[in-house]
């Protein structure tokens, strides 16, 4: 299974199988390769490159045409993962035929296998015509960054009805997969028995099917606010403002470039 290209049909196996599902977001070509090697299943490009990456303060200015660029650059270093991209703030909302435009941009222009988009009884007519489009797509429910002034905030969702009258309402609408955000561990669980398509958590506990995180989180890059259930495996922020601090050091004591790095008559 290693090297078997990540479908929605090896997803639906591997919850079927209890095999946990690894995935993480990406947004440019360098880190794509090393995701994509390093064995996880799904590679999201979020629109959450508009805060780790653009250093907006939310997910909402994002456009298509970013993602759509994000997402083609990704698809270059990406092999094995399923390739997902996520649809912004105001290119689902208007009608589901405007939703199911720009869904087929991700597969014709930036080579995704699949989208994902927020929201859940209140997009079910959404995801359906997608879905009869031939488009694969995610759900996300709970905490949907897009809704964050509606939300109040980033805020814990804990409405467990809702919760799950939207993870039901999503599956039956053609989603393969549902990505739980920001939700009691209990609830997540529970949703997690009862539908029959995948469940990702960010921020959801272990019981889920799989989980993801943003990639700049994990690798320790972003030096901003890190949510509570981030973890970090790693400083690169460290380790490149001391390579840095290198290369100026360095230059200005004229160490750099030396002999090895000249070229002679």
């Amino acid at each position: 299974m290693a090297d078997e290209k990540v479908t929605v049909t090896v997803l639906a196996r591997m919850k079927k199988e209890g095999k946990r599902i690894v995935a993480l977001t990406a947004y440019d070509f360098p880190f794509a390769r090393m995701v994509d090697e390093s064995g996880v299943d799904m590679i999201l490009v979020g629109d959450s490159v508009g805060m780790v990456v653009c250093g907006e303060t939310s997910t909402l200015p994002v456009t298509m045409d970013q993602m759509i660029y994000h997402t083609k650059i990704v698809s270059r270093g990406v092999k094995r993962a399923m390739l997902v991209g996520d649809m912004p703030f105001g290119s689902y909302q208007i009608s589901p035929a405007q939703a199911v435009d720009n869904a087929a941009r991700f597969l014709k222009e930036a080579g995704a296998a699949a989208v994902k988009l927020e929201g859940g009884a209140a997009v079910a007519d959404t995801i359906r015509a997608i879905s009869a489009a031939g488009i694969p797509v995610q759900a996300h429910i709970g905490l949907t960054p897009q809704s964050i002034h509606a939300m109040g905030g980033y805020k814990v969702q804990r409405q467990e009805d809702r919760l799950l009258s939207d993870a039901r309402c999503v599956q039956e609408a053609g989603a393969f997969s549902v990505v739980l955000e920001g939700i009691p561990a209990p609830i997540a669980e529970k949703i997690t028995a009862e539908l029959t398509i995948p469940t990702i958590g960010i921020g959801a506990g272990v019981k889920c099917d799989g989980q993801i995180l943003v990639l700049h989180d994990l690798l320790g890059l972003n030096e901003g606010h890190v949510p509570k259930f981030v973890k970090k495996y790693g400083n690169l922020a460290k380790a490149a403002r001391e390579a840095l601090a290198g290369y100026v050091g360095e230059v200005r004591e004229e160490k750099f470039p030396g002999p090895e790095h000249s070229f002679g008559k």
